[in-house]
C-alpha cells in the first residue's frame, strides 16, 4: 500500500494517547486500605477478569479509531496494482509501449483501443506514484525518451499506433541500457503489450542474456506487465497476396489475389463488401466469407493502358481491429527474372536450371545462364536476381562481388562443391560429405515462414519426401529452415544484408537426394527466391513495416492517407509511397494477422529468477489502476468508535436494555 500523503503517517505515534490517558488516570487516585470496604472487594475479585477484558477492549478500539484516523488523511491508494506498486518509491521508471497493430484492437462497444487504455491507466498510475523520473521507450524509435510529468504519456507521437511488429526483447535490451547507462538507482520497468507471441519472440535466446544482465544489477529492479489479451469476437482482416499488371492487345488490367480472413468461432456465411481503390477510382464487390479463411485469385480490374505502374488500396468495413482493414499494394513492369547458376560441373545443375527457366508467372520472362566461378568479372549483376551456386565458396574479389549483391537486396543459394576447401564466407563452411547406410529422415522443418512455407492455399510443401543419401556438413552460426535427423542442417540461412544467402546441404544429383527427381520442393524454393530477388531490381517494392528500406524514410513522399504522425516513421506506417522513381507499400506482417497469444505460463518463465508481476485488462476498461480507499478507513473508525461507545455504557443500562 502507498500514500498521497506519506508525511502524516509521522503521527501514528499519536495511537498510544489512550494508553497515556489510561496511565494517567490511574496515577490520579491513592490507594488508602479502609476496613469498610473490604467486603466490596471481596466481590469486586468475582468480576476482575471481565472488566478488565472490557477495559483492554474499550483501548484496542480507541487506539484503531485513531490509527484508522491517521489512515484516511494520509490518502492510502488501492487497486489491481495494490501489490505491485507498494514499497518504497521507485527513482526511475521505464515504460515499454507495444504498438502493434494487434494494439489497436478495440472491444464491441469501446472506441478505445488497447494501447490507448494502456496510456491512459499508465498516465494516471504515474501520476499518483509520482516517482523522480519518468521514461518512455517505443517498439517504433526504441529510443529513451524522458518526460516531465506523466500527464504526457497520451499525447506523445511515440504512444501512437503503428503498423510494425513490436520487439518485446529489444525493448529490454533498450531498458537495460539506459539503466546501466544512467546508473538508475530504485526502477519500476512497465510492459504494456497484447502478449502476442510474434512480438515476444519467446525462443529467441535474448531472453537468457536479458535474464542474466538485470539479474546482475545491484539496485532493486522490478518488472509489471500490464497484458490485453485478444478476446474472441469475430474481426476480419484483408491482405494482397499478390499483384500483377497483364496487358493485351486488346486491354490492360490488374490481376490481384487476395485473402480474408476471420478470427473468433463464427463459422455461419458472411456476405463482406470490398472496395478497391486505384490512385483515387474506386470499385467495389462483395466475397462470401464461409469458415475462417478465403483466398480470391486473381481479380481482375480494368485500367488505362496507358498507366504502367501505380499504387492502390483494398478495404473492409471497419470492425474491432481497424489496423487490418485495409491493405497497400503498388504495381509496375515486372523486371525481367534472370539466373545466374555458378559450377565447374554443369551436369549437376540441370535440375536448377530448369526450376530458374520455368517461370511461374506466364507473363514474366526468366532465363538463366551456366557460367565458371572465374568468369564472374564480366557478369552484369545490377541484372541478376538470383544465383545458384555449386562450387567452393566465393573468396577474395568474388567475394566481394556476392557480398555487394546480397547486400543490395539480391538471393544467392549455395549447393556444397564436390571436394569442400574449408574456406569460409559469411562466418560459415563446408565440411566433409557423409552419408548413411540408407536414406536421411528429414527431422523437422519450417512450413510457417521461408522459402520451404506452405503456399498461399495453406497446402504444406512435401518437404519430408525428399530422399536425402549423401550431405556435407556445414559449419558456423545460421537460421535453420530445414533439419536432417541428428540435428544436421538440409536448407539454412547465413546472416547477410538486405539479401539472403540459402545453404542446401546437398545437391540435386540424384547420387546425393531426389531434390531434381522430386522437383516439387526445388522448383517452389527457387520460384520464391527468383522472386524475392526480382523485387529488388523492381521500381516497385512491396515492405513489411519496420523492414529497414533502402531509403530513409523521411524521404518518402506520401501517395495515400495514412495514419502516421512523424515522416521518419513512414516505414512503420501503412500506406503508399515515392522515393525517387520507386513505388512502396508499406502494410503490417502477417504474423499480425494470425495474432497468437503466449501462454501465461510461458511469459512467467520469461522472467524467471526476476521480480515480476502481472494483471490482465481489456480495451477500453473504465477500472482505474490505484484507488483512493480513505472512506474504508473512515468507517472502521466509526465503527470502532461505536463498538466503544457500546462497552462503556454502564453495566445496569446494559441489562435494562437487554431486558427490553
Amino acid at each position: 500500500m502507498i500514500f498521497l500523503q506519506p508525511w502524516l503517517l509521522l503521527a501514528l505515534p499519536l495511537i498510544l494517547l489512550p494508553i497515556i490517558i489510561h496511565l494517567i488516570n490511574q496515577w490520579r487516585f491513592q490507594t488508602i486500605p479502609w476496613a469498610a470496604m473490604m467486603f466490596l472487594l471481596s466481590a469486586h475479585k468475582m468480576a476482575r477478569g471481565y472488566s478488565r477484558l472490557r477495559q483492554w477492549l474499550i483501548m484496542l478500539l480507541r487506539v484503531l479509531a485513531i490509527a484508522a484516523l491517521l489512515f484516511a488523511v494520509s490518502r492510502p491508494l488501492a487497486g489491481g496494482w495494490l501489490g505491485l506498486a507498494a514499497g518504497e518509491r521507485g527513482d526511475t521508471t521505464l515504460i515499454l509501449l507495444d504498438r502493434s497493430p494487434s494494439m489497436q484492437w478495440r472491444n464491441p462497444g469501446s472506441a478505445e483501443s488497447k494501447l490507448k487504455t494502456a496510456c491512459r491507466q499508465l498516465r494516471d498510475l504515474m501520476a499518483s506514484l509520482q516517482t523522480d523520473r519518468y521514461v518512455v521507450i517505443d517498439s517504433v524509435t526504441y529510443t529513451p525518451l524522458s518526460l516531465q510529468s506523466a500527464d504526457l504519456l497520451t499525447d506523445l507521437s511515440s504512444a501512437q499506433a503503428a503498423s510494425s511488429s513490436a520487439d518485446i526483447p529489444r525493448l529490454l535490451e533498450v531498458a537495460h541500457h539506459y539503466v546501466r547507462d544512467n546508473k538508475a538507482g530504485k526502477t519500476e520497468i512497465w510492459i504494456c503489450s497484447d502478449v502476442a507471441s510474434n512480438d515476444w519472440e519467446s525462443e529467441s535466446g535474448r531472453w537468457r542474456s536479458l535474464r542474466e544482465s538485470f539479474s546482475a544489477f545491484p539496485q532493486s529492479i522490478r518488472f509489471h506487465l500490464l497484458a490485453y489479451q485478444r478476446h474472441e469476437p469475430s474481426n476480419l482482416s484483408i491482405r494482397v497476396t499478390d499483384v500483377r499488371r497483364l496487358e493485351t492487345s486488346e486491354k490492360a488490367e490488374l490481376l490481384i489475389s487476395f485473402r480474408l480472413t476471420r478470427t473468433g468461432k463464427e463459422t455461419d456465411k458472411l456476405t463482406v463488401p470490398v472496395q478497391w481503390e486505384i490512385e483515387g477510382s474506386r470499385s467495389s464487390q462483395t466475397v462470401e466469407l464461409v469458415g475462417p479463411r478465403v483466398d480470391i485469385r486473381d481479380h481482375s480490374i480494368p485500367i488505362d493502358r496507358a498507366r504502367k505502374r501505380g499504387w492502390g488500396r483494398v478495404s473492409i468495413p471497419t470492425d474491432i481491429n481497424p489496423a487490418d482493414d485495409d491493405f497497400y499494394f503498388v504495381f509496375d513492369q515486372p523486371p525481367p527474372r534472370k539466373t545466374l547458376l555458378v559450377t565447374d560441373d554443369p551436369s549437376i545443375v540441370r535440375p536448377l536450371e530448369l526450376a530458374a527457366q520455368i517461370s511461374s508467372d506466364p507473363s514474366v520472362r526468366a532465363t538463366a545462364e551456366i557460367v565458371q566461378p572465374d568468369q564472374l568479372t564480366g557478369v552484369d549483376w545490377d541484372q541478376l536476381a538470383l544465383v545458384l551456386w555449386q562450387s567452393a565458396l566465393p573468396q577474395g574479389v568474388t567475394e566481394q562481388l556476392v557480398t555487394s549483391f546480397i547486400d543490395r537486396g539480391g538471393q544467392v543459394a549455395f549447393f556444397p562443391p564436390k571436394t569442400p576447401t574449408g574456406d569460409t564466407f559469411l562466418g560459415l563452411r563446408w565440411t566433409n560429405w557423409k552419408s548413411g547406410n540408407s536414406t536421411i529422415p528429414i527431422d523437422t522443418w519450417q512450413s510457417n515462414e521461408g522459402p520451404i512455407a506452405r503456399t498461399m492455399s495453406g497446402a504444406a510443401l512435401p518437404v519430408g519426401d525428399l530422399e536425402i543419401r549423401r550431405y556435407c556438413g556445414l559449419e558456423g552460426e545460421c537460421s535453420k529452415f530445414a533439419v536432417l535427423q541428428g540435428g544436421e542442417p538440409l536448407l539454412a540461412r547465413a546472416p547477410a544484408g538486405k539479401g539472403h544467402a540459402y545453404l542446401w546441404t546437398t545437391t540435386p544429383s540424384p547420387a546425393d537426394s531426389s531434390l531434381g527427381t522430386n522437383g516439387v520442393v526445388l522448383y517452389a524454393f527457387v520460384q520464391r527466391v527468383i522472386a524475392a530477388g526480382a523485387d529488388a531490381l523492381s521500381k516497385s517494392r512491396q515492405l513489411i513495416a519496420g523492414e529497414t528500406p533502402a531509403v530513409e524514410s523521411k524521404e518518402w513522399v506520401i501517395l495515400a492517407e495514412t495514419d502516421q504522425g512523424l515522416s521518419t516513421e513512414s516505414a512503420h506506417h501503412r500506406g503508399a509511397y515515392r522515393s525517387d522513381d520507386r513505388l512502396i507499400a508499406v502494410n503490417r506482417s502477417l504474423a499480425e494477422d494470425e495474432g497468437i497469444p503466449l501462454s501465461d505460463d510461458r511469459v512467467a518463465g520469461l522472467f524467471t529468477g526476476l521480480d515480476f508481476s502481472r494483471v490482465d485488462d481489456r480495451a477500453g476498461s473504465t477500472n482505474s489502476m490505484v484507488q483512493e480507499i480513505w472512506r474504508t478507513f473512515l468507517i472502521a473508525m466509526l465503527l470502532a468508535l461505536i463498538a466503544e461507545a457500546i462497552l462503556c455504557l454502564p453495566k445496569g443500562t446494559r441489562k435494562g436494555a437487554a431486558t427490553k
